[in-house]
């Protein structure tokens, strides 16, 4: 037996949850979001990170108003990461996963039903032997503890650790049906129809509220403007589709909308971004054939 084997069984490690959680508390800098990524509760986090500092001796955070991981903790943290991803790629040899599993990608919902389904057909007819599943969730998924291949993100990245390719350039553009874009000759004409809102404002820092994109325009705002909030960015497009109002969107969600003339751009109004949608995926992934298959599919129909 080797001294290192033998040194292993001698100080034994400490459960593989605790460490997780560990990991997880110290990468985030906070038992909240920590506990959000493992789907346990904040206190369960901080149990374990407890029952670890009393098995090691040693505090591994400063508690305050903000959790600050220990010196120790940060300087452990990169092999730790290091250590799970390992193990995540072990397990998967263990158990031949790659060997007639789906390909898993994870997407954000309003993507995947703008963008991503309806040229699902043309993937599925071009690659028939992969079994394609879609996983939509807003979250950014964690590679090495969930069953996730790859992803399409939106950000300006970078992404840590992953392999990441733009897939098309990005601008914020105001659109609304025909029938209303044609009494909209001006954005000062913005001021008396109805402005579609959505929780983009609140999620993505790229994207500007109506106030913002108005005075980028030179448009004084010196009263109450006529919004009204819809929900997410895929109920606001389709309320515009419909003439109740002008939604502000991204420029690749309403491409399809543009070209079949159901949403009018208006003023060609256009504010560029840094935030795009990406592909990503571990390195390790890309090994897969199914994920260098989607990976080259995607970019094809990124360029059209």
């Amino acid at each position: 037996m080797s001294q290192f084997k033998g040194n292993l069984i001698a100080r034994r490690l400490p459960p593989l949850t605790a460490v997780r959680a560990l990991e997880s508390a110290i990468r985030l800098r906070s038992f909240t979001r920590a506990a959000e990524e493992l789907h346990v509760t904040p206190a369960a986090v901080s149990q374990q990170v407890r029952q670890l500092e009393e098995l090691l001796g040693i505090s591994l955070f400063r508690r305050g108003r903000e959790l600050q991981p220990s010196d120790a903790a940060l300087a452990a943290l990169p092999l730790l990461s290091e250590g799970f991803e390992r193990l995540y790629e072990g397990i998967g040899r263990l158990r031949g996963a790659d060997a007639g599993r789906p390909l898993v990608v994870s997407c954000p919902p309003v993507f995947a039903a703008r963008w991503l389904v309806p040229r699902l057909d043309d993937f599925q007819a071009r690659h028939p032997e992969i079994e394609l599943r879609l996983s939509p969730t807003r979250r950014a998924v964690d590679f090495r503890i969930e069953d996730v291949d790859a992803a399409v993100r939106f950000g300006a990245g970078p992404f840590a650790g992953l392999h990441a390719e733009r897939l098309m350039p990005e601008s914020i553009v105001p659109v609304a049906s025909p029938a209303l874009a044609a009494g909209l000759r001006t954005p000062h004409d913005l001021l008396r129809v109805t402005l579609l809102q959505d929780d983009q404002q609140e999620l993505e820092l790229g994207m500007p509220d109506w106030e913002t994109w108005l005075a980028s325009l030179g448009v004084d705002v010196d009263g109450p403007l006529r919004t009204r909030y819809v929900g997410d960015l895929n109920l606001s497009i389709q309320a515009a589709v419909s003439g109740i109002g002008v939604a502000l969107s991204w420029r690749s969600l309403v491409s399809d909308e543009l070209k079949a003339g159901r949403l009018v751009h208006l003023f060609d109004g256009a504010v560029p971004t840094d935030h795009v949608y990406h592909f990503v995926a571990p390195p390790a992934r890309l090994q897969r054939p199914e994920v260098e298959a989607f990976r080259d599919w995607l970019l094809a129909q990124a360029e059209r």
